[in-house]
């Protein structure tokens, strides 16, 4: 079987196994260069298998030394499936922290569900150890069950009030296009908030820590986004909005409660706009990046995931340059939102054509990024060479 890129519209099709181990060596290549630095050992992730929850992982592995637990929810192979991107960076991962001596566990399921807290908690009491010493939550999900009623809760990602209109790019042709979402119902914003809020980070740090699991001095910490005026109505004033701002007060009672206990500390990160699969169908957002990717290239500032997260970890979390604002939110974002960046990225948005789009942004760059997230596009890997299924298919995670 030969796996070639498969996009419509904005949306991938297919996931190439052995691309997506070249983009974890790559990362894992990255960290390396830039160095090791002193970080926890016993790392427990929620969304550990792409974007930031992996670019986290490998950071915090190939650059602290740290072993990892890995929560996900991704498919295998099927009769008509391949298997997902998510699913071989989490193989590719631990082949690649073992080689190194690293311990690298991969759960596979529900992270929302009692059943998969108790699994995790089970396993680093009889094999990881005894205790944790960093939670990252990076949980991106279209549904949450709620585990206490049985309710089954779907995010919107919507703005509030009224409509928004946007223009998009697709990445599979390369045209500019006007795309509208409808203002969210009040279920809509109820259901965001219950799937995308805090409610379920903090079940999981009591639940870890009714365990006896939390090492002396624990940090969690909790992956958001605010964004630029041009991203507001559908990230800061929309429902995400809402649900973050639910997951900042979450923050500030999970920080009360374990500093008293453990003398730990829960705190919110505001991450920089980056590549990733849910963020290419926003309305704006794909050519707000592309502009953005643009000038912090220009001003030698650029950061994919694995970037940006090293540097969170290494001088924010666990170092000295912590830049926080009056919420108490780390703002690792803040290369991005610098007041010339985005003057600089307004200006461009404002002359977008669909005949000077390649020109004047970083519509390339932002392709070639989401193409990676799928394992393609990446050097040194045959995409003619037919793949073995009865091979892939006895690799487990």
């Amino acid at each position: 079987m030969i796996v070639q890129p498969i996009v419509t519209g904005n949306v991938a099709r297919s996931a190439h196994p052995f691309g997506c181990q070249a983009a974890i060596e790559k990362q894992i290549d990255y960290v390396k260069q830039q160095g090791s630095f002193k970080g926890p050992k016993k790392v427990l992730i929620l969304g550990a298998s792409s974007s930031y929850g992996l670019a986290s992982r490998i950071a915090l592995a190939f650059g602290a030394g740290a072993d990892t637990i890995g929560v996900s929810f991704e498919r295998g192979i099927t009769d008509d499936r391949l298997g997902t991107a998510g699913w071989w960076n989490n193989i590719f991962f631990k082949k690649a922290a073992e080689r190194e001596g690293l311990l690298a566990k991969n759960f596979i399921g529900d992270a929302f569900s009692d059943e998969m807290r108790a699994q995790v908690i089970n396993y680093i009491k009889a094999e990881f150890g005894g205790e944790i010493d960093l939670l990252i939550y990076s949980l991106a999900s279209g549904f949450r069950k709620d585990p206490k009623t049985g309710s089954t809760y779907r995010s919107a990602i919507k703005p509030i009030g009224s409509a928004f209109t946007g223009t998009n790019v697709s990445l599979e042709s390369a045209e500019l296009f006007e795309q509208t979402i409808e203002a969210a119902s009040e279920e809509e914003i109820e259901h965001t908030v219950k799937v995308m809020g805090g409610e379920d980070w903090e079940l999981w740090v009591h639940a870890l820590h009714d365990a006896g699991v939390l090492a002396e001095g624990f940090k969690t910490t909790l992956y958001s986004y605010i964004g630029p005026e041009a991203t507001q109505a559908i990230y800061g004033e929309g429902t995400l909005g809402r649900a973050k701002r639910h997951t900042e007060e979450t923050a500030d009672r999970i920080d009360a409660f374990i500093s008293d206990k453990i003398g730990g500390e829960g705190i919110v990160c505001v991450s920089k706009a980056v590549t990733t699969k849910a963020s290419a169908v926003i309305p704006t957002f794909p050519v707000y990046a592309s502009a953005l990717y643009k000038i912090m290239t220009e001003n030698g500032r650029h950061e994919t995931p694995i970037m940006h997260k090293y540097r969170f970890l290494k001088d924010m979390l666990y170092g000295q340059k912590r830049e926080t604002d009056e919420a108490s939110r780390l703002r690792p974002d803040n290369w991005e939102l610098d007041e010339g960046v985005q003057k600089h990225v307004k200006d461009i948005m404002k002359k977008v054509t669909p005949d000077n789009l390649r020109d004047i942004t970083g519509f390339e760059m932002f392709k070639q990024e989401f193409l990676e997230l799928n394992g393609f596009g990446l050097e040194g890997v045959d995409y003619n060479r037919p793949l073995d299924i009865d091979k892939l298919k006895a690799m487990l995670p």
